[in-house]
């Protein structure tokens, strides 16, 4: 009898004498069958077949759970747990834990730098001692003050620390101006963070608050004359804020007998102040 080439059903010869047509049919249907069984074994919605180790013969790959993924273990395909995502916010972090497990780092705050921290990252407040940021203003607005209140003089600048324990470092240098008449007039500076005074230089006679300029006793300036000057001063403020934060000076004159006058960039001059952000 012949058979198939590749399956190996068993089929009549081209020679052969059928006498029982029907019989010949059922055992080739009968192979036919096996063989379909063998090639699809799977019982269940979802199963997956896949070739086995003997020829012609799948086997059947059970469907697996939810969230399982299709793998291979020992040559042969398999389901296995699939990622678990851990992550729960907005900007957080997927980090290995141990191996191959998958740990959740949480968003940092504003401000915060990414760091390592007994093997795994971490977020932290930047190291201390390190300029942060730097903001300068800058104004060239004659302010003239005749009276002995302390007045706005144009000069500020803004800055939005990163971290509230961040210290503020203020650098001042002011163009200044101050009326002349035959007393020793002089005039006096204050820096302030927002509306609080934070900073006053101290002038003479132990008057703190005042920054006292005097012209020079000689020849070509005598006591009274006017004078220009660069009153530069620094100051290290702690803010304790996350929070947009203004510095300005404010100017008033000595006195004001005698026409006595505070100026701050006169002529146009240029004033600066700058701030630079220092971590803690």
């Amino acid at each position: 009898m012949a058979t198939t080439t590749n399956y190996g059903w068993t089929t009549p010869d081209d020679t052969a004498l059928v006498k029982d047509g029907a019989a010949a049919i059922r055992t080739l249907g009968s192979s036919v069958d096996t063989t379909t069984k063998n090639l699809n074994p799977s019982t269940t919605l979802g199963d997956i077949e896949y070739r086995s180790s003997t020829a012609n013969t799948n086997t059947r790959l059970g469907i697996g759970s939810s969230g399982q993924v299709l793998t291979v273990a020992a040559g042969v395909p398999s389901w296995a747990s699939g990622f678990a995502n851990p992550l729960t916010t907005t900007g957080d972090t997927i980090y290995s834990s141990s191996g191959t497990t998958a740990a959740r780092l949480a968003i940092g705050s504003t401000g915060n730098v990414l760091t390592v921290a007994g093997g795994v990252p971490t977020w932290a407040a930047p190291a201390g001692g390190k300029v942060l940021q730097v903001v300068q203003g800058t104004t060239s607005t004659a302010t003239n003050v005749s009276s002995t209140t302390f007045t706005d003089t144009t000069l500020s600048a803004s800055i939005t620390p990163s971290a509230a324990t961040s210290k503020v470092l203020v650098m001042v240098s002011q163009f200044c101006n101050w009326g002349a008449d035959d007393n020793e007039h002089g005039m006096a500076l204050k820096l302030l963070r927002g509306s609080t005074d934070i900073y006053q230089p101290a002038g003479t006679a132990g008057e703190i608050g005042r920054l006292l300029f005097i012209s020079a006793y000689t020849t070509t300036s005598p006591k009274g004359t006017a004078g220009n000057t660069i009153a530069s001063f620094n100051y290290l403020d702690s803010p304790s804020t996350t929070s947009s934060t203004t510095y300005k000076t404010q100017q008033r004159a000595q006195d004001t007998t005698a026409s006595g006058t505070s100026n701050t960039q006169p002529g146009s001059g240029t004033s600066t102040i700058i701030l630079l952000e220092i971590g803690a």
